[in-house]
């Protein structure tokens, strides 16, 4: 069973998609990493539309268990790093697969950037023997930290090479490389996707971001654990508007393009958005330094400003706002909860 605030998002979602969103019905759609945060709200939204979805991931458990009650989709166990097993022929392939929080990189940096090089290179490889059309998605983390302005696509961004933390940035800026070149050379239609901060009820229990601890916090009724100031500025954005924000791209982008996926009436500071979601659950915010093996996995402590004016030109606009967005993760969460039981 659905919740009726899902329900009430995908049909906004829909509806900001106009008329192109008829060209997802009955289309072959690969979604990789169809378990996380982003992949697995896309992959519902897409069978809402009426798409033919494959799932794929590592486990083929975790994806029975995330769409026990979903009808329509179709599920592939595979390991991106190695040669995609199947030779179906799909017309759009959405890949969202990677090690995307701070423990994964601090812990497995080598796995991380063979995830990303090799798995992108896999797929780019499936795309071009089916004539698919390839949305990858990368991070608005190849640009660094911001100095003076918000970043746009124009930017070349810096990354310290030296830092194990840089496995994640540095192998997104060089699979967004081989996307490129798999056009150039192959005529593989691509478009890359930059995102910024993206929260939401769909985010794993596993996921070790600090938004995702303070979910985990505000869910349980306990005090949420901010481990520094919070002073750094984001520019966060609601699942439901990554996710219009991705259709929008696969469905009205031009080939080869980048687009920054930000929302402008969510730049917040850490703290800020600590103290938003703490309002909404009705529990207390509180300050405690990180642990040695937490901090390694973050990133520096510096504003990170992502500008979509690009994708807002060729018509997508955000549907909620820091406020909105939060509550609607919380209320989905509980519904979710009661329904289960």
């Amino acid at each position: 069973m659905i919740s009726k605030i899902l329900e009430e998002e995908y049909k906004k979602i829909a509806n900001a998609l106009g008329d192109k969103k008829d060209l997802l019905k009955n289309k072959s759609i690969l979604v990789t990493g169809a378990n996380g945060l982003i992949g697995s709200y896309l992959s519902e939204f897409l069978i809402y539309c009426g798409a033919n979805v494959y799932a794929m991931s590592r486990s083929m458990e975790k994806l029975k268990k995330r769409f026990k009650n979903c009808s329509g989709i179709n599920f592939i166990e595979q390991d991106l790093n190695e040669p995609i097993k199947t030779d179906y022929k799909y017309d759009y392939i959405i890949h969202t697969a990677s090690n995307s929080h701070p423990l994964a990189f601090s812990q497995d940096p080598v796995g991380t950037m063979k995830a990303n090089l090799f798995g992108t290179m896999n797929l780019l490889e499936c795309a071009k023997k089916s004539n698919s059309k390839f949305l990858y998605l990368s991070t608005g983390e190849i640009y660094g930290n911001n100095i003076d302005h918000a970043f746009t696509e124009e930017d070349l961004g810096s990354v310290d090479t030296k830092l194990a933390r840089s496995c994640y940035p540095e192998s997104k800026r060089a699979a967004e490389t081989l996307c490129i070149a798999y056009n150039s050379q192959y005529d593989v239609n691509v478009n890359i996707a930059r995102l910024c901060y993206v929260y939401g009820p769909t985010i794993t229990d596993t996921n070790s971001r600090a938004d995702a601890q303070f979910l985990r916090n505000a869910l349980n009724g306990e005090d949420i654990i901010l481990k520094s100031k919070g002073a750094q500025r984001r520019t966060y954005c609601y699942v439901a508007d990554t996710v219009c924000a991705l259709l929008y791209i696969l469905l009205y982008g031009e080939n080869s393009e980048v687009y920054n996926i930000s929302n402008p009436t969510s730049i917040v500071s850490v703290a800020e958005y600590a103290k938003t979601l703490a309002d909404i659950a009705g529990v207390n915010l509180k300050f405690e330094l990180p642990t040695e093996v937490e901090a390694k996995g973050y990133s520096k402590q510096a504003d990170s400003i992502l500008d979509s004016t690009k994708l807002q030109n060729i018509g997508w606009k955000p549907l909620y706002n820091i406020t909105e967005g939060l509550t609607n993760t919380i209320s989905i969460k509980k519904e979710l909860q009661c329904l289960k039981v």
